[in-house]
């Protein structure tokens, strides 16, 4: 666990939580303000909440007259020759999407930390101010998307070899499979949770030390390999938050009758669990020093009360004057 000159900072996991909850109550309750909670909700909505949690109805399609099988198999011919440009195409347009809300995200995390550290709704200045984090950590996270992808592609080649192979070129049984798989998986899910905690904390720390997201990735990795035990606490912590968001998110669909289910609007009615988790994981990456303090440059004055400063280290004695 690092220390601050000396002194070993106490991790906790639970007094976070109730800061960021209190902390959600000033900056959307104390004043209320419907313009600042429509910004700030837009602001969540670049990061990716983009609504709460939608069902699925059935529907009366099913009614509708079917055309004859005739006229089936001669409309696929039509189309068949066409088939691989429209597949070709779909790929195209679904990454281009795919990329597009990617760099709203990167570039959106930005604007709704700090619509969160300086208790105010803003666009347009923070969306400026943060341009060159924000398009590096969208580089970043980008890249990882790639080698992601090019390494499942070369697991599953791998896999499916070493399976051959281990049932002596014959088709490979069920015990050898799962031999095989669940290793992998097990290996898979924990670099996934590594993958989302740096990305998590890499935007707070690129924005209080407005570094490149490489040097924000190597100091969360640090973090994480320094201080296992509270960020195990923490991810538990989160997984039980996150099943209570969507409980809530099922309760407030269907009491609005599907509305909490549309993108923007659903992020807007639940801006307070979006804006306390938010400030819960600032204040957890807060206790690790002042190099991780959102609030350690600019505090606003109501937060005072809420967000007491980081204990400071002791002084060193000073050598006796000859």
């Amino acid at each position: 666990m690092p220390r601050m000159n000396g002194v070993e900072p106490q991790i906790e996991i639970f007094k976070p939580f109730g800061e960021a909850f209190e902390l959600m109550t000033k900056i959307l309750f104390q004043p209320f303000g419907l313009k600042k909670w429509l910004v700030i909700g837009f602001a969540a909505f670049l990061t990716g909440h983009f609504s709460g949690v939608g069902f699925n109805f059935p529907t009366n399609f099913g009614n509708f007259r079917q055309p004859h099988t005739a006229q089936k198999i001669n409309l696929l011919e039509q189309w068949k020759p066409w088939l691989p440009v429209i597949i070709i195409g779909f790929v195209i347009f679904v990454l281009a999407l795919v990329i597009v809300l990617m760099w709203l995200k990167s570039r959106g995390s930005f604007i709704f930390t700090d619509c969160i550290v300086r208790n105010r709704g803003a666009i347009a200045e923070p969306w400026r101010e943060y341009r060159t984090e924000g398009n590096s950590y969208f580089v970043f996270q980008l890249l990882v998307m790639l080698g992601a992808m090019a390494a499942v592609v070369l697991l599953a080649i791998v896999f499916v070899l070493l399976g051959f192979l281990a049932s002596g070129h014959r088709e490979p049984s069920g015990v050898v499979m799962a031999a095989l798989l669940v290793p992998l998986f097990i290996c898979w899910i924990a670099f996934g949770i590594v993958i989302n905690l740096i990305f998590l904390f890499m935007a707070p720390v690129m924005y209080r030390q407005r570094c490149p997201a490489p040097d924000a990735a190597r100091q969360v990795l640090r973090l994480i390999f320094a201080n296992p035990a509270p960020f195990i606490l923490f991810c538990l912590f989160g997984i039980v938050l996150i099943l209570a968001m969507l409980v809530i998110g099922c309760v407030v669909t269907c009491v609005t009758c599907c509305i909490g289910a549309l993108p923007y609007l659903g992020t807007v009615i639940l801006l307070p669990v979006f804006v306390t988790l938010h400030s819960f994981s600032l204040l957890f990456l807060r206790q690790f020093g002042p190099e991780y303090d959102m609030w350690a440059s600019f505090m606003p004055p109501e937060f005072s009360l809420v967000l007491l400063p980081l204990p400071a280290p002791p002084e060193s004695p000073s050598p006796p004057s000859l």
